[in-house]
């Protein structure tokens, strides 16, 4: 059975799975649409820069967001200096560094998805007196559910598993910043192989099903296109 603890680190992951993937969504949908439709000749800096989480270490992520939200960071000085505090071990701390390391993971499938999209539907759409807003609301958007799928579920999982950012930025704060995957490292060290069987059994079961399902969508968009 889970303790009290567990259920307390379950709730936090998903809250901050689900809170990253919205933030996610809300910053890298644009961030895509402009990395797909720009033709500025030096984007490919910005793309490797949003790419950089999948090869970086965690640790060495987590360590430089350390050094920039704790309290002798940039980010921590100001957040201070206004009447907050440092973001280093807090909750909106772990969602900082979970957006910058899932941030490939939601921006490149919805950049592949407009790329695929074309231009000919928008041409047409203009021919119609449409915005770009109206383009975009009404035929990018609809054109593109498959791929916001995708990189919600990409997202969402891959904030699930997070270990290196989030031991080195939140630490190991029950009810504050113990997240699953440090629930289940906190049982391993202290040998209690059961109850960290249990909760990775949970997060292998729901991360299979979630990859299920976005390559369950692709297969299926791939016989829709033949």
């Amino acid at each position: 059975m889970l303790t009290p603890a567990d259920v307390t680190a379950l709730f936090l992951t998903l809250k901050l799975a689900l809170v990253t993937t919205v933030i996610l969504l809300v910053l890298g949908t644009p961030l895509a649409w402009w990395l797909a439709r720009s033709r500025w000749r030096f984007k490919f800096l910005l793309e490797a820069l949003i790419a950089l989480p999948l090869v970086l270490p965690p640790t060495v992520l987590g360590f430089y967001l350390l050094l920039t939200l704790g309290p002798r960071g940039i980010v921590g000085n100001m957040m201070q200096a206004i009447g907050g505090e440092a973001l280093a071990f807090t909750f909106t701390g772990l969602v900082v560094g979970s957006v910058i390391y899932s941030l490939p993971f939601v921006v490149q499938p919805l950049q592949d998805t407009f790329h695929n999209i074309g231009k000919r539907p928008l041409e047409v759409a203009a021919t119609l007196r449409a915005s770009p807003l109206d383009r975009f609301s009404t035929v990018v958007l609809p054109l593109a559910k498959g791929g916001f799928v995708t990189a919600s579920m990409l997202g969402f999982a891959h904030t699930l598993g997070e270990f290196g950012v989030v031991l080195m930025l939140g630490g190991n704060i029950p009810g504050e910043t113990q997240v699953l995957s440090i629930a289940i490292y906190s049982h391993v060290e202290s040998l209690e192989y059961t109850q960290a069987h249990l909760l990775s059994a949970g997060l292998l079961l729901l991360s299979f099903v979630m990859m299920l399902t976005v390559y369950g969508l692709r297969a299926r968009a791939r016989v829709t296109h033949l």
